[in-house]
């Protein structure tokens, strides 16, 4: 471990990868302020950037966007009531009160210190945590693997809402099929390309990426142009008041602070939870946990109200790297992309990352230290002139999108073939929007459905073409019983809960 540690700030450390988590903090922090873009887009669009660079430098960009993005996706919730991600939008409930009472500069403040602090203390956890998750995992085979695969496919059910997992389950199989389509690697026959020799390399995980996210983004903005006036955010970022915090606000922020970041790195740590539950869940808690007098200021402009959800929020952003880097399960929506982007760079996540490519594994690690200190200097003196990038008009905003889209995809193969199929899939992809289909278990099935065929074949090859390895090793049916569970609680949790009431052991909300 110490030797691992001692390699990865040799790395992160490093003057070229020093400039780029800052680069990675800073058009992260800018990404997230933007309302409706997001880490996903953000991630798609720099993965072409980064293909010129070693895989640890490439990492360490694209994890300072993706935290970036979290933690400064608050300040557009602050403002201007308009959170630049689903991660920050408890944030908004306490953080616009303020804004609007002439405290919109304390509240940032106050945004800034909780998801640094809980960030920090996430990044701890991980480091913590990951060697250990490493030491159980290096004795997985092939059916362990292919049990994990189909562990963080099911998943998917979490990407969905309510009454919505049977729509995540179709996009998933789509995402499967598409990652049929190519020569396959083992008997060399062509799948599903119908003669189209463009399609014999399979279709491009960045390609996907930019339609599902980055270009159907646009279409829909565009579909769905004219919500709110912006004639009325100068005056709001304008008049950002003192960031200056008393003594008394700090203790009062302390507590929440230490619950929401432990709360958030575990939640993040759940493969397809994300900051947006896990903002949710410290910001109920520290509700139910107030007194009667402070409980009466959520939603009105409470400090413990505003700081939970930002700490919550940011420790589960780190804490989504736990599965991601040891067992090569994306624990959002993000990592899914994250997790195509580390493919694509010829690394592959899980439990011999840590031994293979170490200078990967601990740098990411080591630079979320280095991410933390340049994002809390980023968010506290420049937030007067970053936040006036909210008034860049959309007119101009979303050209801009599509035309790196475009090209990002473009300079990748330069062949025209891709940006025709870049444009068929961004269209398909608002249909599903619109018939409210989420985009990421389908990138999620395209991004495993490969490893998952290669070690299926490998299992059916050791066991003599039988399906017996499925029950044979404790641990291949202790993660597909699992997977089953978290496949079936949706629909057994609600009737579980009316048989207790039944018997009278349930009770409006609170059991006895």
């Amino acid at each position: 471990m110490l030797e691992g540690i001692l390699i990865g700030v040799a790395t992160a450390f490093s003057p070229t990868n020093i400039m780029l988590a800052f680069a990675g903090c800073f058009s992260g922090t800018i990404i997230g302020m933007l309302p409706g873009l997001g880490p996903i887009a953000a991630i798609a669009l720099l993965i072409p950037v980064t293909y010129g660079l070693e895989p640890a430098s490439a990492m360490i960009l694209l994890a300072g966007v993706y935290y970036g993005a979290v933690f400064g996706g608050s300040t557009s919730a602050i403002l201007i009531n308009a959170p630049g991600i689903a991660g920050v939008v408890a944030t908004a409930f306490d953080g616009y009160p303020m804004a609007k009472a002439g405290m919109a500069g304390k509240a940032l403040a106050i945004a800034a210190i909780s998801s640094f602090a809980g960030g920090t203390i996430a990044a701890v956890f991980l480091l913590l945590a990951a060697p250990s998750l490493v030491q159980v995992a290096l004795s997985f085979q092939s059916a362990e693997y292919f049990a994990l695969m189909v562990f963080g496919l099911i998943a998917v059910a979490a990407f969905a809402g309510r009454g919505e997992v049977l729509k995540a389950l179709l996009a998933t199989f789509v995402g499967l099929a598409l990652a049929t389509v190519g020569l396959d690697s083992t008997v060399a026959i062509e799948r599903f390309t119908f003669g189209v020799i463009d399609l014999t390399d399979g279709i491009s995980f960045l390609l996907l990426a930019m339609a599902c996210f980055a270009l159907s983004e646009v279409l829909i903005s565009v579909l769905r142009s004219g919500a709110r006036p912006r004639d009325d955010r100068a005056a709001d970022v304008a008049n950002l008041g003192s960031l200056r915090l008393s003594g008394a606000e700090l203790r009062n922020m302390a507590p929440p602070i230490a619950r929401s970041s432990v709360i958030g790195f575990f939640v993040g740590v759940l493969p397809g939870a994300g900051a947006t539950i896990a903002s949710f869940l410290g910001y109920g808690l520290e509700q139910r946990l107030a007194g009667k007098r402070e409980a009466a200021k959520f939603g009105k402009g409470s400090v413990r109200g505003l700081a939970a959800p930002e700490a919550a929020n940011n420790a589960a952003a780190s804490g989504s790297f736990v599965p991601l880097l040891t067992l090569g399960i994306p624990g959002s929506a993000t990592g899914a992309v994250l997790l195509g982007a580390l493919i694509s760079y010829g690394v592959r996540p899980g439990p011999r990352l840590a031994v293979e490519t170490p200078e990967v594994f601990w740098s990411v690690i080591v630079s979320m230290y280095v991410g933390n200190m340049f994002l809390l200097i980023l968010n506290l003196p420049l937030i007067p002139y970053i936040a006036r990038l909210l008034m860049i008009p959309r007119p101009i905003l979303l050209p801009l999108i599509a035309f790196f889209s475009l090209i990002g995809v473009y300079f990748v193969s330069f062949n025209t073939f891709d940006i025709h199929l870049l444009v068929l899939f961004a269209v398909c992809a608002v249909g599903l929007r619109l018939l409210d289909f989420p985009l990421a278990p389908l990138l999620l099935g395209f991004i495993l459905g490969g490893p998952l065929e290669e070690n299926l074949r490998r299992a059916l090859v050791i066991s003599a073409d039988s399906f017996a390895f499925l029950w044979e090793r404790p641990l291949t049916l202790g993660i597909l019983i699992a997977a089953a569970l978290f496949l079936f609680a949706p629909a057994l949790g609600p009737l579980l809960t009316a048989r207790l009431r039944r018997l009278g052991l349930w009770k409006g909300g609170e059991s006895r």
